[in-house]
């Protein structure tokens, strides 16, 4: 039998238990670490490898988005798997690449398994309600026409915020003031059609992701045919 290795990370020590109830009585899983914040979670991501890592995508100071960026920019293999409630789906769905999954925390326990399943086969899963799925595309297309609206100073916030600095961090980095920030940030959530820091941040992971992508792939300086090949 086939086992998948599973990491979980809520800050709830009764969802913990929860879920190490539930997925451990199944046979082929296998929960190598449980953890309550994002750097534990992140270590254990570094060390053990898991398949599958299950997290809450609410735990605080942007925990779930910088374990997104550490698989992302590390090429990591695990899967990430946004344990949410209903009342959050919109706004994770709004953040989420197709490279991660979306398990609500309303789910029967006997199809929660179902799902991991599915997803250790190699499946990526979302809600499948259709006004789910009508928010996120809308949403997610005018994100994207949003962030070719952005000045050079908005995007330099925006990058911050996804490195989970708060207001003040952001002016003593930037030395400006709050207030600044604050009118800053408002001007690129209107931009953007959005009104959460955490949707913000997840945008300016994959706009760094996918522009990251882009330089790799442009023609090198000095590697194309030279005069005399021509």
């Amino acid at each position: 039998m086939r086992h998948t290795s599973l990491v979980i990370a809520d800050r709830h020590p009764v969802v913990l238990r929860g879920l190490s109830n539930v997925l451990g009585a199944a046979a082929d899983f296998n929960i190598v670490a449980s953890c309550s914040d994002a750097a534990s979670c992140i270590e254990a991501i570094r060390n053990l490898a898991p398949d599958i890592a299950i997290v809450d995508p609410a735990m605080p100071e942007l925990a779930a988005l910088k374990i997104l960026s550490t698989i992302n920019s590390e090429n990591l293999s695990t899967h990430l798997v946004f344990f949410a409630s209903s009342e959050d789906c919109e706004l994770v769905l709004a953040a989420t690449p197709a490279t991660c999954s979306i398990v609500l925390k309303e789910t029967e326990p006997e199809t929660l398994v179902q799902y991991l399943r599915q997803i250790a086969n190699g499946h990526s899963l979302l809600p499948t309600t259709s006004s789910d799925s009508i928010v996120s595309q809308e949403q997610g297309a005018n994100s994207e026409n949003g962030l070719t609206a952005l000045t050079d100073r908005e995007r330099q916030i925006m990058r911050l915020v996804s490195e989970g600095l708060s207001n003040k961090e952001i002016g003593r980095r930037l030395n400006i003031a709050d207030g600044t920030i604050k009118v800053h940030l408002h001007h690129i959530f209107q931009k953007l059609e959005i009104s959460n820091r955490t949707v913000l941040a997840a945008l300016a992971i994959v706009e760094h992701d996918r522009a990251t992508i882009l330089r790799e792939k442009a023609p090198q300086p000095g590697l194309g045919p030279t005069s005399g090949e021509r």
